[in-house]
């Protein structure tokens, strides 16, 4: 369905967008008539920040004494909370698409309340209440005291810190800020999740503690921008001292970095990553494009003489790295040329992981007044292109690796095997290890490997101890 912009200046009654969105909210409450019920599914859509969110929102409920579970195929629940995703079409799509399932299962009594929490609901609740009235509450992110409000249960200021996880036990993402400052054209987070907020380092340092406490392995630091941190509440950017405290804690083994922007990239970070054995050599650094007109549009602040530079300072101060990054092709006005630029640059740079997504042309967002001329289907084409040039890179990459004894993490049990990871692979996006042994292993495990085959972007090995 289209989704119009959201009202975002003043009205001439001297309603602001926030005053709009909070008198639904209230109307919407009461027209639900709050009632506690006995158990609640959270289905969580979108990124790992969202998936923190939800997990801090279940640890309130179960401490009210509310059963909850996360994306339960099941229909023993009353309550049904979506916490949807509005970054790109795409996205949008599937929330919308997840929203209306969980209406029709209302109609048919399977479930009592829909509620509607998370970034597309932040950015369209108002034109979302209209279009689907049968949804019972929406809100925005983070929304745990209005949740808990309209379920009767109460906000337990003592949890701060604690997560029921939905990842598995031997890892956890920790989220170390929200929102954003960046101004990048196509971007609308900062639309749904406002500016950069970083958490205090005390707080994150005991909420790490607690997670350990319970057996996690592995911290997975998410931001917006992982590098900004610090500095509103610092006045200058704490990552490094954040990670040294983080290291300090006897159970973590593996902290890994993801979304660090690389505009100002701090370069203490790097000296920590090599004298902290437990902060893995992998940096995910979304670099978006490298053509210097594209990045200009894309409103950026990088130049491609400065994205090589720092790539090379990086593997010059950690030889090791593993570098992740990823791309937006079909930006407005980008040409094949643009894109045979950047193909040229993978090839040059050869960077170990790859993402690739094609342009959404959102509204209020920069990029917003270009004219999105790219088919979609030639956008695809292009991001294929990218990816056919990354295959092979990783292969090669991979094929290297046979004959190598790698530490690898356990991650589960399949088809007979186990299957782990590296230091230099992030769940559910990177390269996986199979590995055969007779020997019972636990997740969690970090075990040695010997690699002896090689694909696109999986190895399989032999246990070694």
């Amino acid at each position: 369905m289209p989704l119009p912009p959201l009202p975002v200046k003043k009205r001439k009654d001297g309603f602001t967008a926030n005053d709009w969105y909070l008198c639904i909210t209230i109307a919407q409450s009461l027209k639900t008539k709050t009632f506690r019920p006995n158990k609640v599914n959270i289905i969580t859509l979108g990124c790992a920040k969202n998936l923190v969110d939800s997990e801090v929102l279940s640890a309130q409920l179960r401490a009210n004494d509310i059963a909850v579970s996360h994306e339960s195929h099941k229909s023993d629940h009353e309550v049904v909370i979506i916490n949807t995703c509005g970054f790109i079409e795409k996205a949008k799509a599937e929330s919308i698409q997840t929203i209306l399932e969980q209406v029709e299962r209302k109609k048919r009594g399977k479930v009592e309340r829909v509620i509607v929490t998370g970034c597309l609901s932040a950015r369209y609740q108002q034109e979302l209440a209209d279009e689907i009235p049968e949804v019972d509450a929406w809100f925005g992110t983070e929304p745990y005291r209005e949740v808990l409000q309209l379920l009767q249960a109460d906000y337990k200021q003592e949890l701060i810190g604690e997560r029921l996880l939905s990842t598995p036990k031997h890892y956890a993402y920790l989220k170390i800020s929200e929102g954003c400052n960046r101004t990048c054209a196509f971007c609308a987070i900062p639309l749904m999740r406002g500016k950069h907020v970083s958490r205090p380092m005390e707080e994150i340092v005991l909420e790490a503690r607690k997670l350990a406490e319970k057996g996690v392995k592995e911290l997975i630091l998410i931001a917006q921008e992982l590098t900004y941190y610090g500095l509103d509440l610092y006045k200058k950017r704490m990552l490094a001292t954040l990670l040294d405290k983080l290291s300090d804690i006897p159970d973590i083994q593996w902290i890994r970095l993801h979304y660090a922007y690389p505009a100002q990239f701090p370069m203490d970070v790097l000296e920590i990553m090599q004298r902290q054995s437990k902060i893995c050599k992998y940096l995910d650094i979304p670099l978006q494009h490298i053509s210097d007109p594209i990045l200009q549009a894309m409103h950026r602040q990088t130049d491609r003489r400065y994205i090589e530079q720092l790539i090379y300072a990086i593997r010059e101060k950690v030889p090791e790295i593993c570098l992740r990054t990823t791309f937006i092709v079909g930006f407005p006005g980008e040409t094949l040329q643009h894109v045979e630029e950047l193909i040229a640059f993978m090839e040059q740079v050869r960077f170990d992981r790859v993402g690739v997504f094609t342009y959404s042309h959102e509204e209020n967002t920069r990029a917003f007044a270009l004219r999105d001329e790219i088919p979609q289907q030639e956008k695809e084409r292009r991001a294929e292109m990218l990816m056919d040039c990354q295959r092979e890179i990783s292969y090669q990459k991979n094929q290297a690796r046979i004959g190598q004894v790698m530490k690898v993490m356990v991650d589960r049990r399949e088809a007979g095997h186990y299957v782990g990871r590296t230091e230099f692979d992030s769940p559910e996006v990177d390269n996986e290890v199979i590995i055969h042994t007779d020997t019972k292993l636990r997740a969690g495990d970090l075990v040695q490997v010997r690699i002896d085959r090689a694909y696109d972007y999986d190895l399989e090995g032999e246990l070694v101890s």
